[in-house]
This record gives C-alpha cells, sequence and structure tokens, in this order.
C-alpha cells in the first residue's frame, strides 16, 4: 500500500509504504541542477511510522541501512511504554538463532554483526538498569553465545553480557531489596530539637548551593523514561510501587524542602511580626540565589512554600516584609505562571538551559561569576510531566489497523532528549558540603497540613479581615473560552534547546486552544480539608493587585491539530479509592458516549472497565452542584462548560463519609497535606 504527498516549495514527495507488518514514511527529495552540478539529484531517506511489535523490535537490526538513523535512540528511551524487556530480548535472540542470508535488505553478515554489536552495546551502555532488573540470568546466558565474534568491540560486548548475567545470579541468592527506597531507615526528626529561626545563621549563597547540591544530583540519578506519561500514570497501581522511583525521589526532595520553609517560617508561633517578616525575606533570598544557579526546582519549592495558605494569610508579616524584598519575590513568582502552559518558564530553559551562568543582572551576575564555577540547569521536573502526559492523553498507542503508533514514541523523544541534555549540562558540577546547614535541614520535623493551619492560626487568629494589602494573594480565575483565538505563543514550532522537532509545534498548538492541563490537574488528591484547616478567612471577596495565577482548565481542540479531528476537550474524573481521590485525565471527542468514557476512565484508574454499567458519570459544577451525564448520552455535548472535573459514582452508592463532592476552585494553591502527599499530587 502506497500513499503520496506532494510538497512543491521544496520538490518534495512524501510517501507512506507498509510492508510485512511496518508503514514507514519515505521523503524523496529532488534538488534542482546547479553550475558546479548540471544534473539533479534526488534523495531518500525513511523512517518507521508503525507497525507490528515483532517488527519494531527487529527494526533495531536494520535502521542505519535504511536510514533511519534516530531510530534505535528513539526505541530504547521509550519501547517500555508498549513492550517489555524480556520480550525485546526474546525477539532479538530468536533472529540471532536464525540469522538473514546475506543478500537480506541488501546487508552482509559483516554489515548484520555491526548492527547487532551496535544495538547491545548502546543498549547496555545507556540503559544497564534493563539488565539488572530482569531477575532471571537465563536469557542472557542464552545470548551470549549468539554475538559476532569477529571484532574485539564484540568479545567486549560478550564480556559485558556475562558479567551482568554473573551479578543476576549472585543478586538471586540474597533478599529482595526494593528499588524505590522511599521508606528511610532512618529515625524521623525530634521535633524539641529543632531550632526554626537557625536559618537565619546560614547565608543565603550557603543555602542556596547546598539545594543545588542535592538537586542536582538527583536529577543527574534522573532517569528521563520514568516521565513517560505512560509509566507515570502507572504509579498507583497496586504491584507497581517501585516503578518510576527517580521521579519519585525528586518530588520528595521538593517536598521536603517546602516543609522545611513552612516549618521555619511557622513553628516559632511566638515571633513578633518583624521577626517572622526575617525569615520570609530569608527564604525569598536563597530563591534569588537559586535562581542565580539556574536551580528551577528547588526555586519553585520555595515559592510554593510561600504562597501556600498557612503562610499567605499572614497579613502582618507580610505588611513587615520589606518592600524589595516583596518585589523580588513577584518576580520570581511569575517565573512559574500557568499562562500558555508555563511559557516563562519554558523561555528560560530555551535560554539558560546549556549556558554557563543565568541571565541576570550584572550585580548578580559579577557576584556568581567571581566565586562558582559554570552552573548546570536543574528545571521543574512538572514541565516535563506536562508535556509527556498531555501526549499520552492526546495521541492514540495504536493505530486503526492495531500497529504500534511509533510516530507517537518519536514525539515522546523530543521531550526526553531535552531532559537528557540538561543532564549532561548538570553532570560535571561541583559543590562543596556544609555540614551544619545538612543538619539543620534534616533536623526539620515534618508537618501535616492540619498541624501547619493550627500554627498559622495561633500566629494570626482566622477570625480577621481578609487581607487586602502586602500579601501575596494566589487568585484562581476562570478560564474564558480559547476556542477562537488565533494568536499563537511566542516562538510556535521552536523546541527548548534548539530542537526543529514536531513535538513542540503539537504541544504549542494544543496549548493555545486549550488552557493546558498541568500535572496538577492530571493527578490531584482532592481529599477536603477539615474545618480546621480552611477558615472562612482564607476565601478574600475581593481581589488584590500582586501575584496572580489562573487555574488550568480545558478547552476544545482545533482540528488541526495533529491526532485530533472531531471537537476534543480533556476532561479531569475522579474515583472515590482507598488511597485518595485522584483525577486522571481523559481525551473526549464529540463522538464519545458515556459508556466508552467510563471504561476509559475506570481503566485509567486501574479498575475493571468492563463493569462501566454499574456507574455514573457526574460533572462538578462550581457551589457543590452536579451534573448526571445520560448513560447513553454523548458527553461533549450534554456536559457545560463551566467545570472540566467529573466523577465516578456507583449507582445507587454514596460518595464516602469525609469526601464530599467538591470543585478545585479555592482561593488559594497550593494546599499541603499530611507528610508532603497533597504536594506532591498538587505539583507534580
Amino acid at each position: 500500500m502506497k500513499t503520496t504527498w506532494y510538497c512543491p516549495l521544496d520538490l518534495s514527495t512524501v510517501v507512506e509504504e507498509e510492508d510485512e507488518g511496518v508503514i514507514y514514511t519515505v521523503v524523496v527529495k529532488q534538488q534542482h541542477a546547479s553550475p558546479n552540478s548540471p544534473a539533479s539529484t534526488v534523495s531518500r531517506s525513511q523512517c518507521v511510522k508503525a507497525g507490528t511489535e515483532e517488527k519494531l523490535v527487529l527494526h533495531l537490526l536494520h535502521s542505519f541501512s535504511l536510514g533511519d538513523s534516530s531510530f534505535i535512540s528513539i526505541f530504547l528511551s521509550t519501547y517500555r511504554s508498549f513492550t517489555s524487556t524480556e520480550r525485546v530480548l526474546d525477539i532479538l535472540t530468536d533472529r540471532l538463532e536464525n540469522p538473514p542470508g546475506d543478500s537480506e535488505r541488501s546487508q552482509t553478515r559483516q554489515s548484520f554483526n555491526k548492527a547487532v554489536c551496535t544495538v547491545f552495546s548502546t543498549w547496555l551502555s545507556e540503559y544497564p538498569e534493563d539488565f539488572r532488573n530482569l531477575g532471571d540470568p537465563s536469557r542472557l546466558l542464552r545470548l551470549a553465545p549468539l554475538l559476532p565474534q569477529d571484532s574485539s568491540s564484540a568479545v567486549d560486548l560478550r564480556a559485558r553480557l556475562l558479567r551482568t548475567a554473573e551479578e543476576l545470579s549472585e543478586r538471586a541468592l540474597l533478599p529482595d531489596k526494593h528499588r524505590d527506597q522511599s521508606s528511610s531507615s532512618s529515625s524521623p526528626p525530634d521535633p524539641s530539637k529543632f531550632e526554626p529561626t537557625s536559618v537565619l545563621g546560614f547565608p543565603a549563597a550557603v543555602i542556596a548551593e547546598q539545594l543545588t547540591k542535592i538537586e542536582t544530583e538527583l536529577f543527574v540519578r534522573l532517569v528521563p523514561y520514568h516521565c513517560l506519561g505512560s509509566l507515570w500514570s502507572q504509579r498507583d497501581k497496586k504491584g507497581r510501587e517501585g516503578v518510576c522511583w527517580s521521579v519519585r525521589a525528586t518530588i520528595r526532595q521538593f517536598n521536603k524542602l517546602a516543609n522545611a520553609v513552612l516549618a521555619s517560617c511557622l513553628w516559632p508561633t511566638k515571633l513578633r511580626s518583624q521577626q517572622r517578616a526575617r525569615l520570609l525575606e530569608k527564604w525569598i533570598s536563597v530563591a534569588e540565589e537559586c535562581r542565580a544557579r539556574k536551580n528551577f526546582s528547588s526555586l519553585y519549592a520555595v515559592v510554593s512554600a510561600l504562597q501556600s495558605n498557612p503562610i499567605h494569610r499572614l497579613r502582618r508579616t507580610w505588611q513587615e516584609t520589606d518592600r524589595e524584598a516583596l518585589r523580588r519575590y513577584e518576580e520570581l513568582a511569575e517565573i512559574f505562571s500557568d499562562k500558555d502552559n508555563y511559557s516563562q518558564s519554558r523561555e528560560l530553559l530555551k535560554e539558560e538551559g546549556t549556558s554557563k551562568f543565568a541571565n541576570l543582572d550584572n550585580r548578580i551576575n559579577n557576584r556568581h561569576h567571581s566565586r562558582s564555577n559554570a552552573q548546570g540547569t536543574v528545571p521543574y521536573l512538572g514541565i516535563f510531566l506536562t508535556d509527556l502526559t498531555m501526549l499520552d492523553t492526546a495521541v492514540k498507542d495504536r493505530l486503526d489497523n492495531g500497529y504500534i503508533n511509533f510516530d507517537k514514541r518519536r514525539r515522546e523523544f523530543e521531550v526526553l532528549a531535552q531532559i537528557r541534555l540538561l543532564q549532561s549540562s548538570c553532570k560535571n558540577c561541583v559543590f562543596d558540603s556544609d555540614e551544619a546547614f545538612s543538619q539543620w535541614y534534616h533536623s526539620v520535623p515534618t508537618l501535616t497540613e492540619e498541624q501547619s493551619y493550627r500554627l498559622s492560626n495561633e500566629i494570626e487568629a482566622p477570625t480577621e479581615p481578609s487581607p487586602r494589602s502586602l500579601m501575596p494573594t494566589v487568585i484562581i480565575t476562570q478560564c474564558s473560552d480559547l476556542s477562537s483565538s488565533r494568536t499563537s505563543l511566542a516562538g510556535d514550532g521552536e523546541s527548548l534547546f534548539d530542537f526543529h522537532s514536531p513535538v513542540n509545534n503539537f504541544l504549542s498548538k494544543l496549548t493555545k486552544h486549550m488552557r493546558s492541563p498541568s500535572v496538577s490537574c492530571l493527578d490531584v488528591d482532592t481529599s477536603p480539608p477539615t474545618n480546621e484547616s480552611t477558615p472562612v478567612a482564607l476565601t478574600p471577596t475581593t481581589p488584590t493587585k500582586t501575584h496572580r495565577r489562573s487555574a488550568s482548565c480545558g478547552n476544545n481542540l482545533p482540528s488541526n491539530v495533529p491526532g485530533s479531528g472531531p471537537d476534543m476537550r480533556i476532561i479531569r474524573i475522579r474515583m472515590d479509592l482507598q488511597d485518595g481521590n485522584l483525577y486522571r485525565s481523559i481525551l473526549v471527542t464529540s463522538n464519545d458516549k458515556t459508556p466508552s468514557v467510563i471504561s476509559s476512565a475506570l481503566e485509567k484508574h486501574n479498575q475493571d472497565p468492563t463493569q462501566a454499567s454499574r456507574y455514573e458519570l457526574i460533572q462538578l459544577l462550581p457551589e457543590g452542584k452536579e451534573l448526571v451525564i445520560p448513560a447513553t448520552g454523548n458527553v461533549f455535548y450534554a456536559m457545560t462548560s463551566s467545570s472540566v472535573d467529573f466523577l465516578l459514582r456507583r449507582k445507587g452508592g454514596n460518595t464516602p463519609v469525609g469526601s464530599p463532592i467538591t470543585t478545585e476552585t479555592s482561593a488559594t494553591f497550593p494546599r499541603i497535606k499530611a507528610k508532603g502527599r497533597r504536594l506532591v499530587r498538587t505539583l507534580f
């Protein structure tokens, strides 16, 4: 089967060709004759668009000879979304046991052997954990004797595989150790020994340097494919507690820092407002120093903690805070505005991602250049999680004929490549350790959300009027209908690091017409706080002219977005589960009926989709109102535009006690729950 498109502007022809379980996109370019070359030339390149599992795996061995040079990197970065390490090894091993003839696909035995060595050398070097996590060495012991022996590199490859198999055999004799070390063996900090105001004794530059050291070490160890939407969305599934451990580690550090800011500002309840204001100024200075070091992860953690309800409601404290510090704080907070899908954060990453220093004013730059080596860039990981979750939601995994959609993996790879580029900028960073700050940082006790509000209310009673002056208000506003918007983002079509890739163009178009469902919208714990946690004073009746953020909400996607076709919206559906109330994103088109949407939602929540008939779909409206979607209705047309939040409820059942139906509309964001759990789901 052949489908052809002609591109007259550059004399290119794009052809789709299907051959034995795989679809290729072929580009034929014809160049005009030049004075030096009177004859015109024709070039041909092709890449895989889609295919069966077996054909995609086998294409690893033929990609170079067919001009698809990026296939190996893309496949090894993303294959876990549609198959397993064991399955890939089995297919390749079967192929090596039955190698091709010299004429197959115009490959000689020598070039075939070279391809085999290239694939396994790249795999072992870049993803050694795939082999270490096999558990059973039998596959490697079967594979090793089949590898080529015609070069020193081939001999070295076989030796590496055998060593890995030997390590697996030795590990099988030891007790199992969970990959995700989320439960630390160290005892929790003793609250009686915590000295919150001691943080004032550390220079802001020292604090920022130590935080950057921690974040950089975590970011370098981050496994990029752990951020894939298809993997990250499965993290709460039973038996999958250890998946995406490197992302979980980053989140734990984010919440640990946010908790340290909260505890240091709230724990000493007897301080005067002027004294507490010095703590706010200290953390604002720390945030500024993190910005200078291009440590956006710690910067956002500090800003988020200062924006949280328990701190931002302290009217008297903010009134005593230095005006210049407040101005700097507003500028830093604006970096993470979710306007246009975090466009300002993305622009900074594009400008400074691989530069030696941050793009700051001369005074700050001179101070840092004179005493520091060049810094790497530690991004706020939530931006990449957002992009990958959007891609996973909006683009189909398989074509209508059942072939795996490898074009989707190419788009995901573009995002993963940006992460890896930033990681490369951090690998040679060197930091000095400060034991005194480390001891203080690890002595900070964990505050629950209820404890944070109790301490905040002890500092300033909840019956006071809503602050109207210098408090850094975070206002949730409604999105207007953007479906008619024709304005484009700055740099539309450009990638973050000068990658001229289709994925950034796709994401830009997607978010122009839909306020991006940030990660906070895609996976949020919506268990309501206690009455003590939500004092009436936290809901201002008059907005103030200070820092603003907009709540994300869905809107219709344009028909020219790749893979869209009919009108569609991304909505958020929650279920009342034992492990908290989680929102999952669902792509709803104008063709989707209620049963199919419920089935998709159940599958997203790791429930049995065949039980869809036992549930009803309810749209959660403002002011606690509900709209029951008809059992056989068209969800796209039945829903209202006032909310993108939905609930799956068992027919004839009630929402569990303690989980009243609420919307995400609130006067503040984010809210922090016990052990940072809500902050994990709010920000990631």
